[in-house]
């Protein structure tokens, strides 16, 4: 007669999965308790590491974590669907050695998120709510938009120069890129048909980015105004220097203010903190580091010079620190007081009012 099989069951027990995350496939490593199971290729898709989980470990506890990048958080929001606690961490936290530097490859790398997320040694990347992610998207589509405008801009300025067309006098005295300068750009006169299509593609490209910019403009505007979001964008605004764009960059990038415990894990998160090379009894602080929000930081430097002409209390303080350092560094300075000042109102839920340091 056949014995009865008897089926396993891991409860009881946590499966550790670190993945290596590419495009046309995952470089998974399985631990199981302190071994390593197994390193194996399959499809990027969350449901197929699940099936596999549960056939190979019936009834455990299943933990991955995978690298930030590309593929942002939706590879999370699909592993925590089917059941699987996830983490997403920022590459630069996870502990790696020299060799793993000089022998960088997709089943080592598996191995090591694997190992430290075992090991308790990962910290998960804060994952925003959906809606304000798609937000933060859009906001950062103005900035590309923008910055492809500038761009353009700058090409015809060229132009102009390598053919020797100047500016009459009174069109030097318009603004430039208002209706009137784009009109006397339409006029320009060139020997031939090829410079003609040129200025005239290139005009084309700047008004059919200003209308991309105008439309991104007027649907942040409508969040601004009419969306949840108002409140704390009219908290964001009531600081020196911040304005309705710059709100909600912070807004959508910061997501939650009460996940800084510290000012200072604020600047870190920012980027507003220097580098400092401690020996002995010696300490030094250089430059402020590479990793940042860069989205954030460059908001807030420029918000910050902008904020030392309208706030007295700012001016004074940049003028003294420029006595002793560089105006590029006393400014660094500034955008942390006025970080402070951004998580004063979002924390208190009050208006900034220039009485408040």
């Amino acid at each position: 007669m056949q014995s009865k099989v008897k089926k396993i069951n891991f409860k009881g027990y946590n499966i550790y999965s670190g993945i290596d995350v590419h495009e046309k496939s995952w470089k998974v490593t399985i631990m199981v308790g302190d071994k390593y199971y197994k390193t194996l290729t399959m499809v990027p898709k969350a449901e197929n590491l699940e099936k596999y989980l549960a056939r190979e470990f019936p009834g455990g506890s299943y933990y991955t974590a995978y690298e930030a990048g590309f593929c942002g958080f939706s590879i999370h929001r699909k592993l925590e669907e089917k059941g699987i606690r996830n983490m997403v961490v920022n590459p630069a936290d996870i502990p790696t050695t020299d060799k793993d530097r000089s022998q960088k490859e997709d089943r080592r790398d598996s191995r090591k998120i694997a190992k430290s997320l075992k090991n308790g040694d990962l910290t998960a990347i804060y994952v925003p709510e959906k809606e304000l992610e798609e937000l933060r998207s859009l906001v950062r589509y103005r900035k590309s938009v923008s910055r492809d405008l500038a761009r353009e801009k700058n090409r015809i300025k060229s132009f102009l120069k390598i053919y020797g067309i100047e500016e009459p006098e009174e069109i030097s005295k318009i603004r430039s890129w208002s209706s009137k300068y784009v009109k006397w750009l339409e006029g320009i006169e060139l020997d031939t048909e090829y410079g003609k299509m040129v200025i005239e593609e290139r005009i084309e490209t700047i008004k059919f980015l200003r209308e991309k910019k105008l439309k991104v403009q007027r649907e942040l505007q409508k969040v601004s105004l009419e969306s949840k979001y108002r409140e704390d964008i009219e908290l964001l605004r009531s600081v020196t220097g911040i304005g309705r764009i710059v709100s909600i960059t912070l807004l959508t990038e910061l997501i939650d203010i009460n996940r800084f415990k510290t000012l200072d894990q604020l600047c870190s998160y920012v980027g507003l903190i220097p580098r400092t090379n401690s020996s002995g009894e010696k300490e030094r602080h250089g430059r402020i580091t590479r990793r940042s929000n860069k989205e954030i930081r460059s908001v807030l430097i420029e918000s910050s010079w902008v904020a030392i002409r309208q706030d007295p209390a700012l001016m004074l303080k940049y003028n003294e620190l420029i006595k002793r350092m560089k105006g590029s560094e006393a400014i660094v300075r500034i955008a942390k007081k006025l970080l402070n000042r951004i998580r004063y109102v979002l924390k208190n839920r009050k208006k900034y009012e220039r009485s408040i340091v």
